[in-house]
Parts: structure tokens; C-alpha cells; sequence
């Protein structure tokens, strides 16, 4: 999922949250129908659908905010493409993904993301990790390794899932591709502006989801053609409310918003799919939850902090 990067100053709060909420299930839906067609369209077309069906939501939604120009404008054209290839694979691992794993085990799992986000801009944007956050990335792994212990190992005398293993393998690869892709956000947000990284996105990954068609691409039946261009354009109209979400409140308030899809991926799976979430999913979601929040928490205080620090140094402060 694509983080913004800029915003007015807060506004309304509770109309952030509410905008949030409806990405956030959004989402969760749009998953739900690539998961009811994964089992027979190649995870490359779901990813053409779901790009290429969103542009004209986005084009519209960048028109009415009078943000087409400065949404077509980039000053670094490099850095949308290695965004785009981040991206891109990220929704290619998840829609994967979904074949494999029940839809709440693959939204849990890709909570990891924020908390390998922490190390990656450690290790590439030089941002300084303290005790307190690292504490929290390794709580958050502590929370993953519950959720994987049944799925990796043999648990009262039974046979390791090789499917189960697989899916798994490819919700983390996803998880460590988003969490590339909000590095190169944060680099991009010095001279891209957010309607630009969200248009330019879906370009890139419609593009780049063009390339599988050698690897065999299907004719969709028309209940599944329906279902394809649904996705694309339910993911065109939530990635709009997240990005909306971020303009009217700060994202110390928002960001905490996106572990309810916890819960609408539990609704979901057990009235569509028959999921039934297993006691271990649930302790690590909650664990990797609690770290999420833990990591949140302390990115609003330092940016507190740095608030306070700048006012003091300020000739009028």
C-alpha cells in the first residue's frame, strides 16, 4: 500500500479516520476478489487489472482536485520506475499470496512491513534507530515467528505445509518490498509531490505487469472479468481515501487506523472464504499490532521533538 508524503496542515481529524477506515476496507475487499480469481488468472494479469482499471479513478480524482498538472510533473523520473519496481513486486508477492493463505494470515503477516521499514531506513537513508524502535522491530519479529511456527515447523507430529511455506514465503518477500518502496517515498517526497508518486505508481506497475504476458495469460470468464476490473477500480477509489486521510489529519493519528484491517479481513474470510483464524494467527496479529503502534507512537514524539527543537531555534521562536 502507498504512503503519502505531503499534506495541508490538520484540519479534520475525524474525517481522516473515517477516510482511513474506508480505505482500509477497501482494500481489504479488493483483496478478497483477487483472491477469488487466483486460483485461475496468472498473478501478472491481476496486477494489469488492478493497475490499469485505477487510472481513470485516479485521473478523475487528480482532475476535480485541480492536481492533474502537478500529478503528471516529476523531477525524478529514475526514482518513480525503482518505486514502481518495489511496488510492483510487492502486489505481484501479495495477490500471489492470496492462493496460498487464508486472506487474514496474509493481512497479518503484512504488518511486517512498517517494522522492516524502520531497518531498511536505518541501513539506506541513514535514519537513526534508537533502543526504544529497535525494541519494537524485535517485538514485531517476535510476532511474525508466532504467527510462522505452525506453518514452519512440525507441531504435534505433523508434516510441514510446503503450500502454507510458500505462501508465507511470498506475503514476507512482499512485506520487504513495500518497505523498499516507502524508502524510496521518503527520498522522493523531497521533490515529488503525492499525487505525482500515486499516478506515476500506477503507470509503472501497468507497464511492468505487461512483461508476464509471455508467461501465459488467460481469458477471463465474464464473472471474473467483472470481479478483475472491480479490483482495479475499488483500488483507484482506496488508494484516493488513503491519500485523502493524510490531508485532513496528522499521521500519528491516521496510521494507527490501518491495523483495523485486521478485522475486515477476519469478517471477510470467515463469510466468503470459511477462514477460520487459528489461535496462533491471532496472538502474533496482536503482537505485530502492538509493535506497529509501539513504532508509531514513538515516530509522533520524535517528531515532537524536532518540532520543538526548530521553534527554539527560530529567530521569532
Amino acid at each position: 500500500m502507498d504512503a503519502p508524503t505531503s499534506r495541508p496542515p490538520i484540519a479534520r481529524p475525524m474525517r481522516g479516520i473515517a477516510l482511513k477506515l474506508c480505505s482500509v476496507l477497501i482494500f481489504i475487499v479488493m483483496s478478497a476478489l483477487i483472491k477469488v480469481v487466483s486460483d485461475r488468472v496468472p498473478v501478472g494479469q491481476t496486477v494489469f487489472f488492478r493497475s490499469f482499471f485505477a487510472i481513470p479513478v485516479i485521473l478523475i480524482w487528480l482532475a476535480m482536485t485541480q492536481r492533474l498538472v502537478s500529478g503528471l510533473r516529476t523531477r525524478n523520473p529514475l526514482g518513480h520506475v525503482w518505486r514502481g519496481l518495489a511496488g510492483t513486486m510487492s502486489m505481484g508477492l501479495n495477490f500471489a499470496a492470496l492462493a496460498y493463505l487464508p486472506l487474514p494470515e496474509v493481512t497479518a503477516l503484512s504488518y511486517a512491513a512498517p517494522i522492516l521499514t524502520v531497518i531498511l531506513a536505518s541501513m539506506f537513508l541513514g535514519e537513526e534507530v534508537r533502543l526504544f524502535r529497535l525494541s519494537a522491530v524485535v517485538i514485531g519479529l517476535g510476532g511474525v515467528m508466532v504467527i510462522l511456527w505452525p506453518r514452519l515447523t512440525i507441531v504435534g507430529g505433523g508434516a510441514i505445509d510446503d503450500t502454507a511455506a510458500l505462501g508465507v514465503t511470498l506475503v514476507l518477500t512482499a512485506a520487504l518490498c513495500t518497505a523498499l518502496a516507502m524508502v524510496f517515498i521518503r527520498k522522493m517526497s523531497a521533490t515529488e509531490s503525492t499525487a505525482s508518486i500515486v499516478f506515476w505508481f500506477t503507470i509503472t506497475s501497468t507497464v511492468l505487469s505487461l512483461l508476464t504476458i509471455p508467461f501465459g495469460w488467460v481469458m477471463p470468464t465474464p464473472t471474473e472479468a467483472v470481479l478483475l476490473v472491480l479490483a482495479g477500480i475499488l483500488g483507484g477509489v482506496a488508494q484516493i481515501f488513503m491519500t485523502q486521510a493524510f490531508r485532513e489529519a496528522d499521521a500519528s493519528v491516521i496510521a494507527p487506523f490501518e491495523y483495523a484491517s485486521m478485522l475486515f479481513a477476519l469478517i471477510i474470510g470467515y463469510v466468503v472464504f470459511s477462514e477460520v483464524p487459528t489461535p496462533a494467527m491471532l496472538t502474533g496479529a496482536a503482537i505485530i499490532v502492538a509493535a506497529g503502534c509501539l513504532i508509531i507512537w514513538r515516530e509522533r514524539a520524535l517528531g515532537l521533538e524536532r518540532s520543538r527543537q526548530r521553534k527554539a531555534m527560530s529567530p521569532n521562536g
